[in-house]
């Protein structure tokens, strides 16, 4: 192999007064052509080394902050249990039921999974190519998932709550034989070997995995090699993503639940586009192994839902730790259906909240949490540097996919503008180590203005995505749940975010709960063509 290429002083007078800010003499910048054949030589040698994309670094982000005290949930889970009612003869009713109600069908003999599965394969036959939000059905997998879940309720054997229940998955979630395409060209004939972990869990809590749904090429959007995923509510425009086919066929009635991931609100974003119920867990909460990396520091997987109880059911089969992740943990997971928000203590910030900004349906959320006797405290949200956030992130990814823009493969992407990967991966090689270790400062400094922001507080509500807090508690690792609050005028669904303490997501679906209970618009469904 060649050795390093030798360096101009002016290459490097350019790279460093021009691009970096770096004052340097003719003697400095003489030096530093000098010393960079070492810099050429590392990087050379590290580009020879093979490093899937699901191996993380060894430098690992830890969301707790010495000295700052966890909340340590007791009570394990407590579901609401409530009888699920009569099966209704309408199959649409039955495909739009949430979670919880579908399992009380199922475990009173009312309803068998197969039937179900085979319900919700249709659904997903109509109505995903038109919503483009599946990219591949697993039919054989499913129905025979379907038929060993009946046949164990028969024998008496059920494996808890999610026993028998169809889901979809986000395309980065390995399935073993069926492909993952990350929803970008590059990766569209990848087939894994193995599930990802999240996917045995499930398939150890008896669901039936139905569909792997689109997702915006490579988590970004909601545009990937197959088209744009479509809002269920207004099919003209997007669904937000990147978690966009989950959201979608959720909102559809496609599925049951879905999982999605989230990185800078690829849960949140298309939850609020779509009118249904994102849990977004702590970082660390559930394990990502086997599951498209994007960004080791910041990626989070969780579930999508009709209902809030909904997502707290699918958490508590989640999370824990798993040696394939390294930042993946145990810490207990509680949750009271019927606990309320009563007493709880809920900041908000006026501005986010006033008009023209925010909708009524917004401003009544807030109402409604007084109503449920919640203490509204209004706080200062810490500040938000979210370009410091922003080029943390172009920089792993850009690790993670370095094999594309170093094989010429970039070109194959289906978005190509300046806010688009390609640029980002190109650009963020421009960004020094320095640099980036001087933002790893800055993030623990955002680190500890939210610890601070939260240390007397429940939860923090915010608008629809949460605004920019969003992006604050995606780089601190707290947890978020988003939910539905009413309709625009043009019957757009319209959502609020509450984010929480660090591990203590029930405490958000508890909260959640009574609110989504006591505004009662979560039941109303888009009209498919």
């Amino acid at each position: 192999m060649a050795g390093p290429p030798e360096i101009e002083p002016r290459a490097v007078a350019t790279a460093a007064q021009e691009l970096l800010g770096i004052p340097m003499t003719e003697d400095e910048c003489a030096q530093a052509a000098r010393a960079y054949r070492l810099v050429a030589k590392l990087v050379a040698q590290t580009r020879e080394r093979a490093l899937p994309n699901g191996f993380g670094p060894a430098v690992r982000f830890d969301p707790r902050l010495a000295g700052v005290p966890l909340r340590r949930p007791a009570g394990g889970l407590a579901p609401s249990d409530a009888d699920p009612g009569p099966l209704p003869a309408d199959d649409e009713a039955i495909a739009f039921a949430p979670l919880v109600q579908l399992s009380g069908w199922l475990g009173r003999g009312l309803l068998s999974s197969e039937r179900l599965t085979a319900l919700y394969l249709e659904r997903l036959t109509r109505h995903g190519p038109g919503l483009e939000c599946v990219i591949s059905l697993c039919e054989e997998r499913a129905l025979a998932q379907a038929r060993r879940a009946d046949q164990e309720q028969r024998a008496g054997r059920r494996r808890g709550p999610l026993h028998g229940i169809p889901w979809g998955a986000k395309d980065l979630f390995d399935s073993a034989g069926i492909a993952t395409t990350w929803g970008t060209e590059p990766f569209r004939s990848r087939v894994p070997k193995e599930d990802a972990e999240v996917v045995r869990r499930l398939d150890d809590a008896g669901a039936v995995l139905v569909a792997k749904l689109s997702m915006g090429e490579l988590a970004n959007g909601d545009l990937w090699f197959g088209g744009r995923t479509r809002n269920p509510w207004k099919p003209s425009h997007g669904s937000g993503g990147s978690s966009a086919g989950s959201a979608a066929a959720v909102a559809a009635g496609l599925v049951g639940f879905a999982l999605g991931s989230e990185t800078l609100g690829s849960i949140a974003s298309p939850c609020s586009t779509c009118g249904v119920t994102g849990l977004r867990p702590s970082f660390g909460r559930v394990p990502r192994s086997g599951s498209m990396a994007l960004c080791w520091s910041f990626d989070k997987l969780g579930p999508i839902a009709r209902g809030v109880e909904d997502t707290a059911l699918v958490l508590a089969a989640l999370h824990g730790a798993h040696p394939g992740d390294p930042d993946s943990l145990d810490w207990p997971f509680a949750f009271r259906a019927h606990a309320g928000a009563r007493g709880r203590r809920i900041g908000f910030v006026p501005s986010q909240f006033e008009e023209p900004t925010t909708s009524p349906a917004e401003r009544a959320a807030l109402d409604a949490l007084r109503t449920l006797g919640a203490e509204l405290v209004e706080v200062e949200l810490p500040e938000a540097p979210l370009l410091t956030i922003l080029l943390q992130i172009w920089v792993e990814a850009a690790a993670a996919f370095q094999e594309l823009l170093l094989q010429g493969r970039l070109g194959e992407l289906a978005r190509q503008d300046d806010d688009a990967w390609p640029n980002e991966f190109r650009t963020a090689h421009l960004i020094s180590a320095v640099d980036y270790v001087q933002m790893q400062r800055v993030r623990r400094q955002i680190m500890e203005r939210a610890a601070e922001c939260f240390a007397d507080l429940d939860a923090i509500a915010a608008p629809g995505m949460g605004h920019s807090f969003s992006f604050v508690t995606n780089a601190t690792g707290h947890p978020a749940l988003t939910l539905r609050t009413g309709f625009r005028e043009d019957g757009t669904p319209v959502a609020l975010t509450l984010h929480g303490q660090l591990y203590d997501e029930g405490t958000l679906c508890e909260i959640g709960l009574a609110l989504e209970r006591e505004l009662g618009v979560w039941q109303r469904r888009p009209e498919l063509a």
